[in-house]
This record gives C-alpha cells, sequence and structure tokens, in this order.
C-alpha cells in the first residue's frame, strides 16, 4: 500500500442525519470504510451573488483513491443541494494498519 491509494473526502450536508443515511450507504456499498460526522459546522459561503451564513454537517470519509468519482456521482445524484460540496485530498501519512484496514473494507 503506498499512501496515495488513500484519500479523505469531505461532504458538507444538511443535517446530521442526512448524512448519517449517505454514509451508511456508502459504507455498505463498499465505497468508504468510514464517516466521522461533525453534526454541526457554520459555513459562510457565497451563492448567486449573496453571502449565505448556514448551518451544515460536514463527514470526512476514509476511502481508497479510485472510489472518488463514484461518490462524487452518487453525491450528485442524491444530494439535496444544487452542487454539493466534495473534496478529496490524498493521505500523505497513516497509520499502516489504519491504511489497510481501509483498503480491505473498500474493496
Amino acid at each position: 500500500m503506498s499512501d496515495s491509494d488513500l484519500v479523505d473526502v469531505t461532504i458538507s450536508g444538511p443535517d446530521e442525519e442526512w448524512l448519517a443515511e449517505f454514509t451508511r450507504r456508502l459504507v455498505t456499498d463498499r465505497l468508504a470504510a468510514c464517516g466521522n460526522i461533525h453534526p454541526e459546522v457554520r459555513s459562510i459561503y457565497r451563492w448567486e451573488g449573496e453571502v449565505e451564513d448556514a448551518s451544515e454537517a460536514v463527514v470526512v470519509l476514509h476511502t481508497r483513491a479510485s472510489h472518488v468519482d463514484a461518490i462524487i456521482e452518487r453525491a450528485n445524484s442524491e444530494h439535496p443541494d444544487e452542487v454539493p460540496q466534495v473534496v478529496a485530498v490524498p493521505v500523505t501519512g497513516v497509520n499502516p494498519a489504519y491504511g489497510e484496514w481501509i483498503l480491505a473494507e473498500t474493496s
């Protein structure tokens, strides 16, 4: 395993419950090994010319790089937002045993 095989994918959602169900489906389908949900974050962003200030939830998914496109596709089809936030960041260091677990759970 090289660290470049692994990514963390961050997705924001309307609330904790929606993200929990979405994450559960991804884990069930082996697209992610796990997801850590942060139940409430404050997001400030520009949308359609206005500055928005909203409460959202965020999940950080631990997965393999080869699953990113499928996760983006699922988010685009299932997410209630018109343009879902989905950001994948390569893992540059990981406990080797944990990295192997991620790969095993997403095969």
